[in-house]
């Protein structure tokens, strides 16, 4: 009698072996291998088949160029972040905690296309009834006749709904319901999101049908399912944002239409989640000066957003660190270069730093308006609230120049700023530019 042969594929990254581990050698993941059996592993083995008797290799100089065609999703931010709006064909994913408002988003822009653009939108929804997203697409002002919802978890019946009906786009809500009666495992196993995306994004290439999915993500903040959902799709998209708070940021992973620099700001209000106008506001208002308030300007992606950093610095017995929006290894290092330099005895102190807006500070051009804050609240001594800060600090405690600084200068120029503290002055500018190329020379402003 033959031997059986036995396959155990990794639940979280799709990875597979001839034999049981207790550790996926791939992701890491502990009891994450689990048997496939029968069909699952006849759909495993499937996607490994290649069709190599009609694939040829041409020079790469007799590729045609192939340009991308998009069309507006009616909500200004979702564009920016995709790169100029919705591709046909593209296959889409979005992610984000519970509540933070995928579905709300992607509700509307169906409703949006179905009503401004006159396009047939399916929304399939695998965890509410019709009736419910009937409610709220009403709230949302999302109700056309030309939006068509179908509740539905079966993929073969999803996939007959675009035979009786040309769509233009669908949304899938969410990737982890949605099963193959081809493959006997239970909906969100690796086999059954492999096997599934694999089929949409055949159908959105085949038919050139924009498809939106919706992926849950696990208390690490990533997508839950296999890492191979990921890769298959044109992009991903991770909504960002505390679900009891007003302001969400949509960011790009990856976008294989074009940059993944951008990030998307959106408002949730009552009529759900809207385009963010004017971002800056959002993250900072004028009031009276205030010891341990500080202003930088961060640039997300072509975009410059003014920001209010404040800190807080107080004795203690058991000195605390701790910082909201802004890296806690980087502050350690700010604090550090502060003893050091300016001789402040922070090590006897609680020094609590908080971005406001609930941003996230990804580049160190904020690094001078921290040590401002920081060196204001130890003083007890408010800044100008006319007065930015902008300067990336070095470990020697050199102030260096940051990229874009015109585009900076021009949002603070918006806000009435009369004054920048920064490491070189621009060639071209109406504000007034004090140059501090030393953190020492910080104190000239407190």
């Amino acid at each position: 009698m033959a031997k059986k042969s036995v396959i155990f594929e990794c639940q979280f990254c799709g990875w597979q072996s001839p034999k049981w581990l207790g550790k996926c050698s791939n992701c890491g993941s502990w009891d994450a291998l689990v048997e496939l059996k029968g069909d699952m592993l006849k759909a495993s083995q499937a996607h490994k088949l290649t069709s190599s008797n009609t694939a040829h290799a041409i020079p790469i100089t007799q590729v045609d160029f192939e340009s991308v065609q998009y069309f507006t999703s009616h909500e200004e931010e979702l564009d920016i972040v995709l790169g100029g709006g919705i591709v046909p064909g593209g296959l889409y994913l979005i992610g984000g905690s519970p509540g933070v408002g995928k579905s709300t988003l992607l509700l509307k822009i169906a409703g949006n296309l179905a009503e401004k653009s006159r396009l047939k939108i399916l929304y399939v929804s695998g965890e509410e009834s019709a009736g419910q997203i009937k409610m709220r697409s009403t709230r949302l002002g999302a109700v056309s006749e030309h939006l068509f919802l179908l509740n539905e978890i079966d993929l073969s019946t999803i996939t007959q709904a675009f035979d009786e009906r040309t769509y233009s786009l669908c949304v899938i809500d969410s990737i982890q319901t949605i099963y193959s009666p081809d493959i006997t495992s239970a909906p969100g196993s690796v086999s059954q999101v492999r096997e599934v995306t694999f089929a949409l994004m055949r159908l959105a290439k085949e038919r050139n049908i924009s498809i939106f999915i919706i992926g849950h993500i696990t208390k690490e903040g990533s997508i839950a399912g296999p890492r191979i959902l990921e890769h298959m799709v044109d992009c991903v998209l991770y909504f960002e944002g505390d679900p009891s708070k007003e302001l969400r940021m949509l960011r790009g992973f990856k976008n294989r239409f074009g940059t993944t620099s951008e990030i998307g700001i959106f408002e949730m209000k009552e009529e759900g989640l809207i385009s963010a106008k004017n971002a800056s506001k959002l993250f900072f208002t004028h009031k009276s000066p205030q010891a341990g308030s500080a202003v930088a300007v961060v640039l997300e992606g072509s975009r410059a957003i003014a920001i209010e950093i404040q800190a807080l610095v107080s004795e203690s017995a058991y000195p605390k660190r701790s910082c909201t929006g802004f890296d806690n290894n980087r502050l350690n290092m700010l604090l550090a270069l502060l003893e050091r330099k300016l001789d402040i005895p922070l090590g006897r102190y609680d020094v609590f730093v908080n971005v406001v807006g609930g941003i996230k500070i990804n580049e160190p051009s904020a690094d001078l308006a921290v040590i401002a804050s920081i060196i204001s609240s130890f003083k007890n001594r408010p800044l100008s609230p006319k007065t930015a800060f902008i300067g990336e600090v070095s470990l020697v405690g050199d102030i260096r120049e940051v990229s874009n600084i015109e585009t900076r200068l021009k949002e603070l120029e918006s806000y009435g700023f009369e004054k920048v503290i920064l490491a070189k002055k621009p060639k071209n500018t109406t504000i007034k530019c004090f140059e501090a190329n030393e953190v020492s020379k910080i104190l000239e402003w407190m």
